[in-house]
């Protein structure tokens, strides 16, 4: 979120949401009061004490039945694609046999390389299986009533992303009443931005706006998102809501939600009653993207491989109490007592903050955080352009993370591993392989040992099984919950585009890091 420095007072205001009377008259109404005084406010629900009480205002939500929760990976796709790659690959080290070649000493590098992250995700998808299995004898949780969530929805404000927006705020409203009766919805806005006055509509009796004064700077000349979000930690604390009895969701302006999501941060937050001294204090739940929020069916399938690493690495590291593999800036839920006691002040050149975020959590708070099954629903990019810079903001933001000294080596170590492997990802691709092979006359990509192959034929299944489960869940997220049979194959079919995609993106990203420039926060284009 691109903001700019300076003082400025606080703007902070809930309007009716009323959209069907608003013009464009009451949008400079709105404008005018808040220029003249600072702050407009209608009556929205706020973190009360614990023991009292408050009228809440929910909305009517019809009444269903609970089935089994919908993220619900499986391993036969794994065991399946193992045996299938250790089968060619051994019939193939047979057939050819002879002295290996330079090529082949060059791939028994680069495509053993992944082991050990292949071994992490191996790990926690089987964690996340058995613990999804055990859960399901868990009858539905009950409403939380003496907790206050506060959703926080930082977004840049702009005519791009105000459709994804209006979806998601209308989930918010919908879907978490449910089971969160005390609940509000902050969106966080630059002033004066792009879509401000369309912003404001969206405002009434369970979400306002809190507008971040252009002036505002933070101590640490944070930017981008960042700035937003400690603006909006800063105004918890003032207001009285940093306590252990309210929990933030950090979400994406993007990214919505349904009732399954709040059944899975109830229960979450219910458990942590019963832990006492050990509870957690954070929490991460799976991003999926359903089909009908897919500008191009392509690059929809392509984001299958983001639930499936949910499901894996980040339930292994998260899910075990220190989230050292960083977190995703949404659906992640927080405690608001220990979040200011962290804040997001973390300089003028972080632009992966949730990353940032997670590891500070882990150096003040190891072994507190936890995984949920529960999911939000997301969009994937719009274009090719769009998949790769948002690919290269990550690698660049976590390569500037992974030699940040602010944060202790202990706690980049498993960091500084996955970018070692990420960075190498160009060189990896089949399609670099094969093209230098051709420069060398040697197309021998076997590796120099038989007892290479199984840990190969692990590190491709593991690769398949990501898309193959992610895009399950995606299907099951969206409107029409059938996965086409044409789907099931592309998608694996498609995995070598895919990367070369995502190989593009580190590379730049990679590029960006060495030449040490300005960082530059990307934010994609949200159609749906």
């Amino acid at each position: 979120m691109s903001t700019a420095g300076g003082e400025g007072r606080t703007a902070l205001f809930a309007v009716s949401a009323d959209r069907r009377s608003t013009d464009s008259g009451s949008r400079r109404s709105v404008a005018e009061r808040v220029s003249r005084t600072g702050i407009i406010q209608a009556t929205v629900p706020t973190a009360v004490a614990p023991g009292t009480t408050e009228p809440t205002v929910a909305l009517a939500v019809p009444r269903r039945t609970f089935p089994p929760s919908p993220v619900r990976p499986g391993t036969m796709s794994f065991i399946v694609a193992f045996l299938v790659a250790l089968g060619i690959s051994g019939w193939a080290f047979h057939v050819q046999g002879g002295n290996p070649g330079t090529l082949a000493w060059i791939t028994t590098v680069l495509w053993t390389l992944p082991c050990s992250a292949s071994l992490v995700g191996v790990a926690g998808a089987l964690r996340t299986v058995r613990r999804l299995r055990r859960a399901r004898r868990e009858p539905p949780p009950s409403p939380v009533r003496d907790t206050f969530l506060l959703v926080v929805v930082p977004t840049i404000g702009r005519f791009t992303t105000l459709p994804a927006l209006e979806r998601a705020v209308l989930s918010y409203r919908r879907c978490l009443p449910v089971h969160f009766p005390r609940m509000r919805v902050d969106i966080v806005v630059e002033q004066g931005c792009e879509a401000f006055a369309q912003i404001a509509t969206l405002a009434g009796p369970q979400v306002r706006i809190v507008v971040v004064p252009r002036g505002y700077r933070t101590p640490g000349r944070t930017r981008f998102k960042a700035r937003a979000n400690h603006y909006a930690h800063e105004l918890r604390i003032r207001e009285g809501e940093a306590r252990d009895d309210v929990w933030v969701l950090h979400m994406d302006d993007d990214t919505g939600v349904d009732v399954d999501t709040g059944a899975a941060m109830a229960r979450f937050v219910h458990a942590q009653r019963h832990r006492g001294a050990e509870a957690a204090h954070l929490a991460q739940g799976v991003l999926t993207y359903p089909r009908e929020h897919g500008a191009r069916r392509l690059l929809w399938l392509a984001d299958a491989v983001r639930p499936g690493c949910d499901l894996s690495v980040f339930a292994l590291t998260t899910g075990t109490g220190t989230p050292r593999a960083g977190v995703h800036g949404e659906l992640l839920l927080v405690r608001a007592s220990v979040e200011a006691g962290i804040g997001w002040d973390f300089g003028p050149r972080a632009i992966v903050e949730d990353a940032q975020f997670a590891l500070l959590f882990a150096d003040r708070h190891p072994g507190r955080s936890d995984w949920f099954a529960g999911r939000s629903l997301g969009a994937a990019p719009a274009s090719v352009t769009d998949l790769v810079r948002q690919r290269e903001r990550w690698a660049w933001g976590l390569l500037e993370l992974s030699v940040n000294r602010s944060v202790p080596l202990r706690h980049r170590l498993l960091l500084l591993h996955n970018m070692v492997i990420w960075a190498c990802g160009p060189l990896q691709h089949v399609a670099v392989i094969l093209a230098a092979g051709a420069l060398l006359g040697d197309l021998d990509t076997l590796p120099v040992t038989a007892v290479l192959l199984p840990v190969w034929a692990m590190n491709i299944a593991y690769q398949v099984w990501t898309y193959w489960e992610g895009l399950k869940l995606n299907t099951r997220a969206s409107a029409d919950g059938r996965r086409r049979w044409w789907e099931r194959i592309a998608v694996v079919v498609l995995m070598p585009l895919f990367s070369l995609w995502e190989a593009a993106g580190v590379l730049c990203g990679v590029v960006r890091f060495v030449r040490h420039g300005e960082t530059v926060f990307t934010v994609i284009a949200k159609p749906l």
